[in-house]
């Protein structure tokens, strides 16, 4: 009995962290904002999040260097003091230089997170809980990108100022840097003494299988970020919705992943993530189909919920698939893989030039493109 309180007094503050994770989301809902506040067109709109993800690409190795110095609950405490501060920067001072700062912080302390808090849950669950515990994690961070357009249409509709949602987001993230800062967590303390090189990380690129996974991550978070932007843009031209209404189409395909995640991390217990991968995938692509002709509402509605609901167990999936398959190696997996995270920055402005060039239905065909490839890559780990 003791034992289980213990897990559960460990269980609560790095849940907790990770709707902290979550929280990096808010770029969605705020480019749109931003957009509209600055008169930004489409592609300089696009920097915002490019200013996010930009820095998984230069942070995720050195921070699996850093978790062999100082241990990963430091470094995830570190990882939430830096996304606390970028939170309070674009309130108190609101202009395009600082969101642009304010966001390079947010996305720097969010790959710092990532690629400490997944391995420190990978130290403290058993190796077969692992994917299970990963989407539950994913269901809790998806709470908080679902809340957060909600939070900022409400703050701009009853208190004319959408900035409130980062006052919210900062008494949060304070919560859990506290929480997890008085709990002992042993299975940390005793980490291994592996050194993480720059080398040592990108060698097991060398590997095919890592590479085809590295790409999943890259094409998931590139689903993700693009979804979020661009569904409250579809929304707009499709049905003539106003900006605050639109903006809750984000909190739509947010809150049909909260739901994926939650019964993800119960059916991962039962299903080979595989096969539950593969299924997914297919109706993903039938979901992109809809998209591309839908001028109704409930279609458009439902389109978005089922790409949000079956795109929701991909990141977990594809993760615990990587640890498991080289788990000597957990610090310089976990960098490798958030590393792929940068897939925000890259798929991101290309769907915006495509989007602009061509049309919104050709950005989100980029999108389907993404899908199919991890539809294959499901084919392709299902036989190791």
């Amino acid at each position: 009995m003791n034992n289980k309180s213990n897990s559960l007094k460990v269980f609560i503050p790095v849940m907790l962290s990770f709707f902290v994770m979550g929280i990096v989301d808010v770029v969605g809902v705020s480019t749109n904002y931003i957009r509209q506040d600055f008169s930004l067109d489409d592609l300089t709109a696009s920097i915002i999040p490019m200013m996010v993800f930009l820095w998984f690409a230069i942070f995720s190795i050195p921070t699996g260097m850093l978790m062999n110095r100082i241990g990963r609950k430091k470094t995830v405490l570190i990882a939430i003091i830096i996304s606390l501060l970028s939170l309070l920067l674009p309130y108190l001072f609101y202009n395009f230089y600082a969101v642009i700062i304010a966001f390079a912080l947010l996305g720097i302390g969010n790959t710092i997170l990532q690629v400490s808090l997944n391995p420190l849950v990978a130290s403290i669950v058993s190796g077969e809980k692992l994917a299970s515990t990963l989407t539950f994690g994913q269901f809790v961070k998806a709470i908080a990108s679902f809340v957060g357009p909600i939070i900022a249409s409400v703050a701009a509709k009853q208190y004319g100022d959408w900035r409130l949602i980062f006052v919210v987001f900062v008494a949060v993230s304070l919560l859990a840097f506290m929480w997890l800062y008085i709990t002992p967590i042993k299975a940390d303390e005793e980490r291994e003494n592996n050194q993480t090189t720059f080398g040592s990380t990108l060698t097991l690129l060398k590997d095919n299988l890592i590479l085809q996974l590295f790409l999943g991550i890259v094409f998931i978070v590139g689903i993700d970020v693009c979804m979020n932007t661009n569904t409250p843009q579809l929304l707009m031209q499709r049905l003539g919705m106003t900006t605050d209404d639109a903006a809750l189409g984000s909190s739509l395909y947010f809150a049909a992943r909260t739901l994926g995640a939650f019964l993800g991390s119960f059916i991962l217990m039962k299903c080979k993530p595989a096969v539950f991968l593969r299924i997914n995938m297919i109706v993903a692509i039938v979901a992109f189909a809809i998209i591309f002709f839908a001028v109704e509402q409930w279609l458009l509605f439902l389109s978005v919920a089922l790409i949000g609901f079956t795109c929701a167990n991909v990141f977990s999936i594809i993760f615990s698939v990587a640890l498991q398959y080289k788990p000597q190696q957990t610090n310089e997996i976990s960098s490798l893989m958030i590393m792929g995270v940068a897939g925000g920055a890259i798929i991101t402005p290309i769907a915006g030039l495509l989007s602009k060039n061509m049309g919104l239905a050709a950005g989100f065909g980029l999108l389907l493109l993404c899908v199919i490839y991890i539809l294959l890559l499901s084919l392709k780990f299902s036989k190791k």
